[in-house]
């Protein structure tokens, strides 16, 4: 389905070049002399890669029809993360590579909304907080405590964060999924 480019909206998925790709931002631009132009900020699911495009606004784009559903997550296997919808119950497995930058985040329970196109997995969007467990922490330095000191804490899943010297193993944190930050104590 085509549209013309001024009512392009963020979120969709379109095909450009032979190429698709999430909206991740508009911008409507009028120059003093010449057409209006939409520069949009695109995501391509084939590289990962963003990258910015100008359509003059008269221009048709092809705008993919997608499904985004939300999963949860399951566990994992040389065969790929397998997630189940909760609606159907079905377990919908995904390959290594669409999951490979998220794994540090992943624990059973995780509710997880992914994007389909054409019936096929594109991409996947984790909520902007997980809890997760300390598992190994060490010792703070006593009398450390000048210039707000942290210390390494591995984390069920894996993932190492810096924390203060208070946290301990066994408790429960809070980790942002975009940077990897510790956010505080669940």
């Amino acid at each position: 389905m085509a549209i013309v480019a001024t009512n392009l909206k963020k979120g969709q998925c379109i095909k450009h070049d032979g190429d698709t790709g999430v909206i991740l931002g508009l911008e409507h631009r009028t120059p003093g002399k010449g057409n209006a132009l939409v520069a949009a900020t695109i995501r391509s699911f084939s590289s990962g890669k963003t990258k910015s495009i100008r359509f003059a606004s008269s221009d048709k784009v092809d705008v993919i029809d997608t499904d985004r559903q939300k999963l949860e997550f399951s566990y994992n296997d040389p065969s790929g993360y397998h997630f189940m919808d909760l609606t159907t119950y079905e377990t919908i497995t995904l390959e290594t590579a669409l999951v490979a930058d998220y794994t540090d985040y992943l624990k059973e329970g995780l509710g997880v909304e992914v994007l389909f196109i054409e019936g096929n997995a594109v991409s996947l969007d984790l909520p902007a907080t997980v809890e997760l467990e300390v598992t190994d922490a060490a010792d703070g330095l006593k009398g450390d405590t000048a210039n707000n000191p942290t210390k390494p804490a591995t984390l069920e899943t894996g993932k190492v964060v810096q924390v203060p010297l208070f946290v301990k193993p066994g408790d429960v944190l809070k980790v942002n999924t975009q940077d990897g930050s510790y956010l505080g104590r669940a």
